[in-house]
């Protein structure tokens, strides 16, 4: 066997380390962690000592990125920063002409979009993007089922995403929208992906509505749970988090100040050139057994709906078959499976396949969705996506 891939990671927070942890359970002996950086190194640190499996004692922490991908020997490199930095990142390691895993949404902005997309035919070794929905056990048995003709011609999609775990989007960092971008970017861009990926098309056209009634207030800026004199009462204060709603928003500000950011739920309806169309709701409002995260795909012969949250599958048939549910058991696996796959995938690019099972290309289409679909809830148009 040859030697041990040797990996890069730009950014082991909790997400990266998530990765790094995967792609080290995934690859056994063929991938060996080599080399990191951060910007807060002891909060790396932290995180990492988390999981038993990464060992950072062999790995070379690098106090920046230029100079890790200056002096490492790598054969992949992780990018999993803040999200107003994966753009510059992601290029910097395709410039190097490293194999790349690239987490989403990977551009915030119109012109790291168009970076990307210049970058995409540069670029000398493929790159994973960070989208496991596609590639769990739900999508691959939806997608066989509206690919084999089963339910005939797709007429609509109806899209869902009803957030249980809602409250870190506002008690924590994310509810910064200079760093996020908005919920648009951070979570339908998953969706938006799966949804086109069982398809097999991309929309042409999108318009969009978002709301923000609940998660607003007059509270002062910078607000912590623990200073506020109705902490006790508050229905998003520590106790009724922890005893009631059972989420860990792992952070302590206030969601009902004036600072507070991003949408409290969205809707956007997409356009395809056949003339179908899609509808994607998003809310984040909705706790505990009302979080429901899926899409129903409704045929001429029939229609198949799938959640993530109960694992299940539904088949109903139009024209007298039986229907059928189909059960799965992946709710103990990262992102379904998804992200086992993700990094398996990754470790075969880095032994030389040529491929990736979710490209440069899918992470550019969602994004440029996400981007048309924030820019219509400001416009209230119908938004072109084939002028880009």
């Amino acid at each position: 066997m040859s030697s041990p891939k040797r990996i890069g990671v730009i950014g082991c927070g909790q997400r990266g380390c998530m990765i790094l942890d995967n792609m080290l359970r995934v690859g056994g002996d063929r991938v060996v962690f080599a080399a990191y950086t951060d910007q807060f190194p002891d909060y790396a640190h932290a995180q990492m000592d988390k999981y038993p499996v990464i060992d950072r004692s062999k790995a070379v922490f690098y106090p920046t990125p230029e100079e890790m991908l200056a002096k490492a020997d790598l054969d992949g490199v992780i990018v999993a920063v803040r999200c107003s930095r994966h753009t510059e990142l992601a290029l910097k390691v395709i410039d190097a002409g490293l194999p790349l895993f690239l987490e989403k949404p990977i551009a915030t902005t119109l012109d790291d979009y168009y970076r990307l997309r210049h970058a995409a035919a540069r670029r000398r070794r493929p790159v994973v993007v960070s989208f496991p929905l596609r590639l769990t056990e739900a999508c691959r048995v939806v997608k066989e089922i509206v690919d084999s003709g089963e339910i005939g011609q797709i007429s609509q999609v109806q899209g869902y995403n009803n957030v249980y775990y809602g409250g870190v989007y506002y008690h924590s960092w994310y509810r910064d929208e200079n760093e996020t971008h908005g919920l648009w970017l951070q979570k339908a861009t998953h969706d938006f992906d799966y949804i086109n990926f069982i398809l097999g098309k991309q929309p042409v056209e999108v318009c969009a509505m978002s709301s923000k009634t609940v998660f607003r207030g007059n509270k002062p800026a910078g607000l912590k749970c623990a200073d506020c004199a109705e902490k006790d009462t508050c229905p998003e204060g520590p106790n009724a988090m922890d005893h009631i709603k059972h989420d860990d928003p792992r952070g302590d500000m206030c969601c009902f100040a004036v600072d507070t950011g991003n949408q409290d739920s969205g809707t956007a309806i997409c356009r395809y050139a056949d003339g179908m169309h899609m509808v994607y709701t998003q809310n984040f409002v909705a706790r505990k057994t009302a979080g429901k995260r899926g899409a129903r795909f409704i045929g001429y012969d029939g229609t198949v709906e799938f959640d993530w949250n109960t694992d299940t599958i539904n088949v109903y048939m139009h024209n007298g078959q039986p229907d059928r549910t189909i059960k799965l058991d992946t709710a103990a696996l990262s992102h379904g499976g998804g992200d086992d796959r993700l990094c398996e995938d990754f470790i075969q690019i880095m032994y030389g396949k040529d491929f990736s099972v979710s490209p440069l290309e899918a992470g550019l289409d969602s994004v440029l969705l996400c981007l048309k679909a924030k820019e219509s809830c400001l416009t209230h148009k119908f938004e072109d996506l084939t002028e880009a």
